[in-house]
């Protein structure tokens, strides 16, 4: 089994900066795919990015590009979401999940196997 901690989500300004991080722990992959997603009030379950935890490679949502940042620390079996200049729409509950290898399909909820429960991260304007 594979346990998912996210932490670091809060109450921002627009225009701030924040850090998510989600911890791994338990049985782990050669070549798993570590993803962001987020989930507003109301709407469906959003892909944010993903990253490929052997090298490190990292795929993006086309709408994500140059505000999120994914990486990750292989000693702190960690994922980061580095988020900047927040705006009041990015306002979410925000998952990390994990799926057993790295493919097509990186941005279907429906491919990953584990999710973590969630940090909510609030932008206000």
């Amino acid at each position: 089994q594979v346990q998912l901690v996210e932490s670091g989500g809060g109450l921002v300004q627009a225009g701030d900066s924040l850090r998510l991080s989600c911890a791994a722990s338990g049985r782990t992959f050669s070549s798993h795919a570590m993803g962001w997603f987020r989930q507003a009030p109301g709407k469906e379950r959003e892909f944010v990015g993903a990253i490929k935890w052997s090298d490190g490679s990292t795929y993006y949502a086309d709408s994500m590009k140059g505000r999120f940042t994914i990486s990750r620390d292989n000693f702190k079996n960690t994922v980061y979401l580095q988020m900047n200049s927040l705006k009041p729409e990015d306002t979410a509950v925000y998952y990390c999940a994990l799926d057993r290898s790295w493919g097509p399909h990186l941005s279907s909820q429906y491919k990953y196997d584990y999710w973590g429960q969630g940090t909510q991260v609030t932008v206000s304007s």
